[in-house]
């Protein structure tokens, strides 16, 4: 039987160096950023009903998703980010869902579930184990306006719309402070995920 491991955390905070230590370590990827992309193509039903709800001036004119659009309006009223939320979420957690059981039936025992949004979307309940990466508030910030194009007002409210840090500590397994070097991070990931291939190797 597999078992899937919730990464999740604060944005900025690096949680896409974790998931690549993790994979190197034999763990199968499900990245819930790119499920929210492909469920949101054009001309998917997702799509259609976000832009039912948010107005068309939210696509681009071949019909795909203006993203910078789209998260302009979200990422400054909590309220519409709910409400998009409450769309996507359904076919976001279905497609993971389908995803796991493929990786499970092809023999894959180890899965890592890298999710932004793991317990605001409720797949935290596929995990068995959860890990949340977290860095220092100007860390964050300044790797998301690096990442992202951002100025540094929309790196706030990227930032604002999360958990709280007490929320990620107090529903987690394990954290994973990466305020240092990527090599530091690396080596705690690394022996963190060697922890969890063992136990349940040895059950």
């Amino acid at each position: 039987m597999s078992i899937v491991v919730g990464l999740t955390g604060q944005t900025g905070a690096g949680k896409s160096t974790i998931s690549r230590i993790f994979a190197e370590n034999g763990f199968s990827i499900i990245n819930a950023d790119i499920v929210a992309r492909q469920v949101m193509e054009k001309s998917s039903p997702c799509l259609a009903e976000v832009a039912e709800t948010f107005g068309r001036d939210i696509l681009n004119a071949d019909g795909s998703l203006d993203r910078k659009k789209l998260a302009g309006l979200v990422f400054t009223d909590k309220t519409k980010l709910e409400t998009l939320n409450t769309i996507t979420y359904p076919y976001i957690t279905r497609e993971i869902l389908r995803q796991i059981n493929v990786l499970s039936g092809t023999g894959k025992n180890f899965i890592l579930l890298d999710a932004p949004t793991l317990f605001e979307s409720r797949a935290d309940d596929f995990c068995e184990i959860i890990i949340s990466v977290l860095a220092d508030a100007e860390v964050r910030r300044q790797r998301i306006i690096k990442r992202d194009g951002l100025t540094l007002e929309q790196a706030q409210n990227r930032m604002n719309s999360q958990l709280s840090e007490e929320f990620f500590i107090s529903h987690s397994d394990y954290t994973i402070n990466n305020n240092g070097s990527p090599e530091t991070v690396c080596e705690i990931a690394g022996e963190l995920a060697d922890k969890i291939r063992c136990y349940y190797e040895n059950k």
